[in-house]
Protein backbone atom coordinates (compact mmCIF):
# COMPACT_ATOMS: atom_id res chain seq x y z
CA UNK A 1 0.00 0.00 0.00
CA UNK A 2 1.51 3.45 -0.31
CA UNK A 3 -0.13 6.21 1.18
CA UNK A 4 -1.93 9.09 -0.18
CA UNK A 5 0.53 11.33 0.76
CA UNK A 6 3.27 9.71 -1.09
CA UNK A 7 1.28 9.16 -3.87
CA UNK A 8 0.46 12.78 -4.35
CA UNK A 9 3.90 13.77 -3.63
CA UNK A 10 5.31 10.97 -6.50
CA UNK A 11 2.27 12.08 -9.16
CA UNK A 12 3.64 16.24 -8.76
CA UNK A 13 7.27 15.32 -9.35
CA UNK A 14 5.79 12.80 -12.52
CA UNK A 15 4.27 16.41 -13.63
CA UNK A 16 7.97 17.98 -13.81
CA UNK A 17 9.01 15.05 -16.24
CA UNK A 18 5.67 14.54 -18.50
CA UNK A 19 5.11 18.66 -18.71
CA UNK A 20 6.49 21.56 -19.96
CA UNK A 21 7.71 24.37 -17.33
CA UNK A 22 4.17 26.42 -18.03
CA UNK A 23 1.89 23.50 -18.14
CA UNK A 24 3.22 22.20 -14.57
CA UNK A 25 2.60 25.82 -13.26
CA UNK A 26 -0.71 25.15 -14.50
CA UNK A 27 -3.84 23.11 -13.42
CA UNK A 28 -3.65 20.60 -15.76
CA UNK A 29 -3.99 17.37 -14.13
CA UNK A 30 -3.28 18.44 -11.19
CA UNK A 31 -4.23 14.84 -9.90
CA UNK A 32 -4.61 11.25 -10.99
CA UNK A 33 -8.51 11.86 -10.83
CA UNK A 34 -8.27 15.20 -13.35
CA UNK A 35 -7.00 12.20 -16.13
CA UNK A 36 -9.88 10.09 -15.39
CA UNK A 37 -12.40 12.86 -15.61
CA UNK A 38 -10.93 14.25 -18.98
CA UNK A 39 -11.09 10.59 -20.47
CA UNK A 40 -14.81 10.42 -19.41
CA UNK A 41 -15.64 14.12 -20.89
CA UNK A 42 -14.01 12.92 -24.12
CA UNK A 43 -16.14 9.91 -24.46
CA UNK A 44 -19.20 11.53 -23.75
CA UNK A 45 -18.12 14.67 -26.14
CA UNK A 46 -17.20 11.79 -28.87
CA UNK A 47 -20.79 10.22 -28.97
CA UNK A 48 -20.22 6.82 -26.25
CA UNK A 49 -23.51 6.02 -24.91
CA UNK A 50 -23.53 7.03 -21.01
CA UNK A 51 -23.62 3.28 -19.84
CA UNK A 52 -20.54 2.47 -21.70
CA UNK A 53 -18.47 5.27 -20.37
CA UNK A 54 -19.86 4.27 -17.41
CA UNK A 55 -18.32 1.02 -17.23
CA UNK A 56 -15.15 2.10 -18.49
CA UNK A 57 -14.62 4.63 -15.55
CA UNK A 58 -15.81 2.42 -12.88
CA UNK A 59 -19.06 4.50 -12.22
CA UNK A 60 -22.68 3.39 -11.91
CA UNK A 61 -25.35 5.36 -14.67
CA UNK A 62 -26.71 7.28 -12.05
CA UNK A 63 -23.39 9.29 -11.10
CA UNK A 64 -22.40 9.22 -14.58
CA UNK A 65 -25.89 11.32 -15.25
CA UNK A 66 -25.36 13.29 -12.40
CA UNK A 67 -21.69 14.38 -12.55
CA UNK A 68 -21.24 14.43 -16.21
CA UNK A 69 -24.85 15.96 -17.00
CA UNK A 70 -23.32 18.93 -18.58
CA UNK A 71 -21.08 17.27 -21.44
CA UNK A 72 -23.96 15.02 -22.36
CA UNK A 73 -26.81 17.77 -22.67
CA UNK A 74 -24.09 19.04 -25.36
CA UNK A 75 -23.91 15.82 -27.10
CA UNK A 76 -27.99 16.24 -27.65
CA UNK A 77 -27.86 18.99 -30.50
Amino acid sequence: MISGSAYAKIWKEARTYALAPDQVASPLAARPYDLRHAAVSLWLNAGVHAPEAAERAGHGVDVMLRVYAKCMTRNAT
